[in-house]
């Protein structure tokens, strides 16, 4: 493993990609260590990690690329991770928050005690981000890439029972995490401006693509799993293909902050990508604020 240098000493560009040991986060970290870029994986399974990154040298002899563990599920292990960055003094031009946690049967809570979805999928790269807002700002034109899903449509913030305490449901939980992460972007974009943050802040969807979320998440029973893998491929793309959108969101210089890509066949399922559609309720300004402050709150963890 080649380690990544500050750019005094390295001017390539720096990427870092939560959940990048399978699936999409994988396969946007193979194309931009093509491309040259200097990518660090992320994800809280170190034997998938190590997996990956030597997949990735192998393809990819020059890249120079390395693994660290980060589980977005605990304000702790994303506390360090920043930190061990931040001693490094990298200048981060992208933050990809790819990683998710899709539809668990049951309620599950992470250590912070927060539905786990909503948790892992937001509020961990809410405050991810947040700490490292500093790297962000080192990089010329920094970007933050936040991936949601068409399920977000689907989604509604549930302020009086935001961790699903109350009544749970699979699903509803995960369109509300989604919803939240354009919620997220825009805000985020929002203030850069307002601030002088100077970052871009975008958002991109996968349509339905085949990864490891449809076929081994919590709950999936080895039928289920079986008549998905037979079904899957005839009404969604592979992983590769579902990676464009974010690849588009990190690359093309005429992306800008507020939008959000994805497939543009039938319903967004897939296809070639583009900007996509943004649901009514993810365009609300006093949502997004309010979840912006209740996500404060939660995480203790203040922007400046």
């Amino acid at each position: 493993m080649t380690s990544i240098e500050p750019r005094p000493n390295n001017n390539q560009r720096i990427a870092i990609i939560t959940g990048a040991t399978s699936g999409l986060g994988y396969e946007t970290a193979l194309e931009l260590a093509q491309q040259n870029w200097n990518v660090i994986l992320t994800g809280r399974n170190d034997i998938k990690g190590t997996a990956a990154l030597e997949a990735i040298q192998k393809i990819h002899p020059q890249a120079t690329i390395e693994y660290q563990n980060l589980d977005l599920a605990s304000l702790a292990s994303v506390a360090s991770f920043s930190q061990s960055i931040k001693q490094r003094d990298l200048a981060i031009d992208v933050l990809v928050n790819n990683a998710g946690v899709m539809a668990p049967p049951t309620q599950t809570l992470t250590e912070d005690g927060f539905e786990l979805q909503l948790g892992t999928n937001h509020f961990g790269h809410f405050a991810l981000t947040a700490q490292l807002l500093s790297q962000l700002q080192k990089a010329p034109h920094p970007r933050v890439v936040n991936v949601s899903s068409i399920s977000h449509r689907q989604g509604k913030i549930n302020f009086k029972d935001l961790q699903s305490h109350q009544s749970y449901d699979p699903m509803k939980a995960y369109a509300q995490s989604k919803l939240a992460n354009i919620l997220f972007t825009l805000e985020l974009d929002r203030l850069s401006q307002e601030r002088g943050w100077n970052i871009q802040s975008i958002a991109a969807h996968p349509g339905v693509s085949e990864t490891p979320l449809f076929y081994s998440g919590p709950g999936t029973t080895r039928f289920l799993a079986r008549l998905l893998q037979f079904a899957i491929p005839y009404i969604s793309q592979s992983a590769k293909e579902g990676a464009q959108p974010i690849l588009q969101a990190i690359l093309d210089p005429n992306a800008i902050g507020g939008q959000y890509y994805g497939p543009q066949g039938f319903q967004e399922i897939k296809g070639k990508s583009g900007l996509a559609k943004i649901s009514r309720h993810a365009k609300n300004p006093e949502t997004a604020k309010q979840l912006w402050d209740v996500s404060e709150q939660l995480t203790g963890i203040i922007w400046p």
